[in-house]
């Protein structure tokens, strides 16, 4: 059985955990210009815990709601810490590359050859209907340099998931978050198996997603191009599913890689209703994102930025951790409660 409780602060006291808030708070004493970011809030409402033994669908809009702050705080956390995605954007931006135009067809050379040595009425029409031009946008150097920084995100990637998986499952569970230093430290404890789930997650994901496209482009070749399309799309919806378990196993159990795989497949099966509940709000979050980028486009550039990837993760750890909680924690303290007893019986 793995070992569950990583984190170290599990076994604090109520006046550690209130120096480390008294230590925090004295901190952000001294930045005045935010003071008031820092004031004291109203407490804790005495039915949050309520939320992780009982996760409704009302109740993970009150979690969020409740979580607003740390929620936006992690969704900066997410950006900042997977700061080579900036690269792609801008080398995607154009601002380096050379903008001109190419012709539509391949008969636009004669064609202007023609006008230029013998301008018949015939040759005029048939300029006025292939000479039409295309704008092009031909990628530089610094494109190139900043596409290759882009790939930085292989490396970024894992260990800023499992720092905002650690603080998204503790602010489920209702547990003290003590925002970057519990980021940094999951980092540190998790960076060599967090580095290498990040690198095969985006590497599966862009293959997955490359497989479906290039199935699409194919889709009426054959009916086996057909049937891939749709394998493809299965494939992508089975692991989307498995990643919140994968993410979550990686900062709550000691176990490898292989394993957390193995598990994240059966939990998909185990708690399907779930499941398919996060399938259904990711589907629902993503049309409203595709109707804010339709109807207001700078609105919908912008909501991504505040705070759409930290709730999108929730969502997943809202509906995954129940599960994990009722197959391989509960069962794990069953044990031990079982075995402290046979202790205290044998002494």
């Amino acid at each position: 059985m793995p070992d569950f409780n990583r984190d170290p602060r599990e076994k604090l006291s109520l006046d550690e955990i209130e120096a480390r808030e008294l230590a925090e708070k004295k901190e952000k004493k001294k930045f005045n210009l935010f003071a008031g970011a820092f004031r004291d809030g109203k407490g804790v409402d005495k039915d949050e815990l309520a939320i992780a033994d009982n996760p409704t669908f009302v109740n993970f809009f009150r979690l969020c709601w409740r979580k607003l702050n740390q929620l936006l705080s992690v969704n900066l956390l997410t950006i900042c810490g997977n700061f080579p995605i900036f690269f792609f954007f801008f080398a995607m931006s154009g601002y380096m590359s050379i903008h001109t135009v190419s012709p539509n067809y391949a008969v636009y050379a004669p064609l202007r050859g023609a006008m230029l040595f013998h301008n018949s009425p015939a040759v005029s029409a048939l300029w006025t209907i292939y000479s039409r031009t295309s704008p092009v946008t031909v990628h530089t150097t610094g494109d190139y340099v900043f596409m290759g920084l882009a790939f930085l995100l292989f490396f970024t990637f894992g260990p800023v998931r499992a720092g905002v998986t650690y603080i998204l499952r503790n602010m489920f569970r209702g547990k003290p978050v003590f925002l970057l230093q519990d980021f940094f430290d999951t980092i540190r404890r998790n960076f060599r198996q967090a580095l290498i789930l990040g690198i095969l997650d985006l590497a599966l994901l862009g293959l997955i997603i490359y497989d479906i496209v290039f199935f699409w482009l194919n889709y009426s070749a054959s009916a086996m191009m057909t049937a891939m399309f749709f394998m493809s799309l299965w494939m992508l919806v089975l692991y989307f599913l498995m990643r919140p378990y994968l993410w979550l196993m990686l900062v709550t159990f000691d176990m490898s890689i292989w394993k957390m795989v193995k598990n994240s497949l059966r939990f998909v099966a185990a708690g399907l209703k779930r499941n398919v509940m996060v399938l259904l709000g990711t589907l629902f979050t993503a049309a409203f994102e595709y109707a804010l980028l339709i109807v207001y486009f700078p609105l919908g550039v912008i909501f991504p930025f505040v705070i759409l990837p930290a709730f999108l993760m929730m969502m997943g750890i809202y509906g995954a951790f129940p599960k994990i909680k009722q197959y391989m924690i509960d069962p794990y303290y069953e044990e031990v409660g079982k075995t402290g007893r046979r202790a205290e019986d044998a002494e």
